[in-house]
């Protein structure tokens, strides 16, 4: 997705997901960063062909960063892997669901009171004519969708000749069991328009007899409105893009997670989410239980976001990446991100600002493996002596405040003093040290990010020409060759000409190790498993 010539907040800004995109899309940042503009984009392109919502449109006042007379939505671009825009919505006319492509929902959500006390027709949900039309406009559906479930309700009975109960059982049922786990609540019935109770009628376990919508806390209303609209929209919204504006407003935290998790379970298999947010539920949800299912893209402070270039990409989800992530929402991460895994390493062991980790080997294994590991953080703790002193104080202390944590010491195979060892004097070592004592394989970690797999990978995602040949006559026993300070040879067998910063050259490749490669599967056996 593109944004450019000045839309709203950004300069140019591309949204990059990669050749496969999840499931949801999580737009993260603090207020004022631009994530509701990037929901704002893609309604802006689609309303071009017909508007979503009831809202009225907007001009180039409220879409260009400069107020440019004719600004329009070839200013959005949007990259669909079935075919392009214009296409999916001429093949959309042709089953009259040109409006499905997109469902939204702004952060503004209130109906305070729901009392319906005539029936009228209402449009096809199809039709996507209700509602707000930007992250701006208050999205006040509850009171046309509880007519649509009326509807939906009466159909039913009648069409299947059933008891109400019955009904309630079809109708009701599915959504019922969204709101229980969201909150101790349950529909009873949705009332009587022609008896003057046109409002939902619920019960809870601590309240002794049923009570209407309008008794509902304002964190429950968003619940059963947010859910209802779902509901309603299973049927007939199939391949989708749901675009959802900070859900969790007035929303309990421990109910946010839930919530996302049945928001998740309601829209149909063949949909992506995107969602703007910062809530710690949210989050949290997205961290741990749909962790597989979902992209981060985070909006960082301090971006010039209104006059450059810039294009934000996916996050690894490590365990840095959360820290950075939750500072967003909450200031005190304690217990949040906390670790079960903490890796002594060697290395710098002052941090910089803010705790900032300042050691080289900490934050090469951080970058390979704080994905996969996320519970996992390398910490630099000086050189050779020095880590095993502080491990040890660690081991004595922290694993008396936190039983599940496990402290390992990590340390690369010249620990004999510069003197030359081979495998079987690291086997010698690791069966003559404590359990929790690791040793490399290679002699340092740059015997790993100078592989030839690891270098031919940076070559390619950096169209340059790897001079293996060479790469070969110097490089004769990748495992024990002291390669350390070679920085300039290796540069020169990738092609680079210009000069460049040996540890931040070092750190780039460590980006470029994946799981398939034999250097990661050989340093996680090492790290992880002790062999």
């Amino acid at each position: 997705m593109l944004l450019k010539n000045g839309y709203k907040r950004f300069h140019d800004l591309t949204i990059d997901l990669g050749n496969e995109p999840k499931r949801i899309i999580a737009l993260v940042g603090p207020n004022g960063c631009g994530k509701s503009s990037v929901l704002d984009g893609m309604l802006f392109h689609n309303n071009a062909y017909g508007a979503i919502g009831n809202k009225g449109g907007k001009d180039h006042n409220y879409h260009s960063m400069t107020q440019t007379p004719n600004f329009d939505y070839q200013n959005i671009i949007i990259d669909l892997d079935v075919s392009n825009f214009q296409q999916l919505k001429n093949e959309r006319i042709k089953t009259g669901k040109e409006n499905t492509i997109f469902s939204f929902r702004s952060p503004y959500r209130y109906n305070s009171n729901l009392k319906v006390t005539q029936s009228i027709a209402t449009t096809e949900i199809r039709l996507n004519n209700y509602g707000a039309t930007a992250s701006s406009d208050l999205d006040d559906k509850m009171e046309e969708n509880y007519r649509r479930l009326y509807i939906k309700f009466n159909k039913y009975l009648h069409e299947q000749d059933c008891t109400p109960s019955q009904a309630k059982a079809k109708i009701i049922g599915d959504l019922n069991s969204s709101l229980k786990n969201c909150l101790d609540l349950e529909i009873l019935s949705i009332g009587s328009i022609e008896a003057n109770q046109g409002t939902m009628f619920f019960e809870k376990s601590d309240h002794p007899k049923e009570f209407e919508f309008n008794v509902l806390s304002s964190g429950e209303k968003e619940v059963v409105d947010i859910l209802l609209d779902l509901y309603l929209r299973q049927e007939e919204y199939n391949e989708t893009i749901f675009l959802i504006d900070e859900p969790e407003l007035h929303i309990n935290t421990s109910i946010q997670k839930k919530l996302l998790l049945e928001i998740n379970k309601l829209i149909g298999a063949d949909c992506q989410i995107w969602v703007a947010t910062h809530s710690i539920g949210f989050l949290r949800a997205l961290q741990e239980d749909l962790k597989d299912e979902c992209q981060i893209i985070q909006f960082q402070k301090g971006v010039n976001w209104a006059s450059t270039q810039q294009t934000l990409l996916p996050i690894k989800k490590s365990l840095s990446k959360w820290k950075e992530i939750f500072e967003t929402a909450l200031d005190d991460l304690t217990g949040l991100v906390s670790p079960r895994r903490i890796v002594y390493c060697e290395g710098k062991d002052r941090p910089g600002a803010n705790g900032i980790e300042k050691g080289f080997d900490a934050k090469v294994f951080n970058n390979i493996y704080g994905e996969k590991y996320h519970d996992t953080l390398f910490i630099s703790s000086g050189g050779n002596t020095e880590l095993d002193q502080r491990s040890e104080i660690a081991l004595a202390i922290m694993t008396k405040v936190f039983s599940d944590i496990e402290i390992l010491v990590l340390k690369d195979r010249d620990v004999s003093s510069g003197k030359k060892n081979d495998e079987n004097d690291r086997q010698v070592y690791l069966k003559t040290n404590p359990s929790h004592f690791r040793i490399m394989k290679r002699w340092e970690i740059e015997n790993y990010l100078f592989d030839k797999e690891v270098l031919k990978s940076f070559c390619e995602g950096n169209n340059l020409s790897f001079n293996e040949v060479e790469y070969d006559k110097f490089v004769t026993n990748i495992t024990d060759d002291n390669i350390k300070d070679e920085t300039k040879r290796i540069r020169n067998y990738c092609g680079i000409n210009t000069s460049v910063s040996s540890e931040n050259f070092k750190i780039t490749l460590s980006e470029y190790v994946t799981e398939e490669m034999q250097v990661y599967k050989e340093l996680e056996q090492c790290i992880f498993y002790r062999q």
